[in-house]
């Protein structure tokens, strides 16, 4: 198999990186954009193989980014150097999706809310809660993390949510959180926190727009459940 021979071996139009130059970046597979950040191979196989292999037992792409430094490690031919360059990588791929938005963003449906603030909680391992605070023309104002916790589970204070909304003097907010696991039924006390939030907004006269739970690159919004 072509795979097998290192890749120095192929035809110069073969290789990941010369078809990157000559043909450009969108030409190229996820496997191998992989092989040209990992550089090289091993004796056994090439960086394609190693690269495919490494999406294979990672689960794809969209898991590769929560893997950590000893993952990659355990591949032969994957040292500390590369180990440490592909961390890196996939660090850089989340903070790009990080990079704040407007403050002119408007928010008109949960995929818009999504798309603009699910990024800040990809990858991550453990439960993070975040609000966004908006403006009476639905514009961002400001993301505030209210809290961070385990795998399963974070607590979340409703007080510290409105004092953060009241400072940014917000008119409505959106909460958002994270299940790890992947899985978006809300939890029981999913549910009791948000309507004890909505509550609490309808006396401060801050509307929560939605509640949005994020995994895997999916999510379940609140308001499109009819469940705000």
């Amino acid at each position: 198999m072509k795979s097998e021979k290192p890749i120095k071996d192929w035809s110069e139009d073969e290789r990941p990186r010369e078809k990157l130059v000559q043909k450009g970046k969108e030409y190229l597979s996820t496997a191998e954009l992989l092989a040209i950040l990992i550089g090289s191979g091993s004796r056994e196989e090439s960086a394609l193989s190693l690269a495919q292999r490494i999406l294979q037992d990672s689960g794809g792409l969209g898991e590769l980014g929560s893997k950590s430094l000893d993952f990659f490690r355990q591949f032969k031919g994957m040292g500390l150097a590369k180990s440490v360059s592909l961390v890196a990588a996939m660090e850089l791929g989340r903070r790009k999706l990080m990079t704040p938005v407007s403050s002119r963003a408007v928010i008109s449906s949960s995929s818009d809310a999504y798309n603009l603030l699910g990024p800040f909680l990809a990858d991550l391992g453990h439960e993070e809660f975040w609000i966004a605070c908006l403006n009476r023309r639905n514009q961002i104002l400001s993301k505030e993390r209210i809290s961070a916790g385990g795998i399963s589970a974070t607590v979340v204070d409703p007080k510290i949510i409105f004092n953060r909304s009241l400072l940014r003097s917000a008119s409505s907010i959106i909460l958002f959180h994270n299940h790890p696991s992947g899985n978006l039924s809300p939890s029981k006390e999913d549910i009791q926190l948000t309507r004890k939030v909505v509550e609490a907004g309808k006396l401060l006269e801050v509307k929560v727009l939605d509640h949005l739970i994020v995994g895997n690159g999916y999510y379940l919004s609140f308001a499109d459940e009819g469940m705000i």
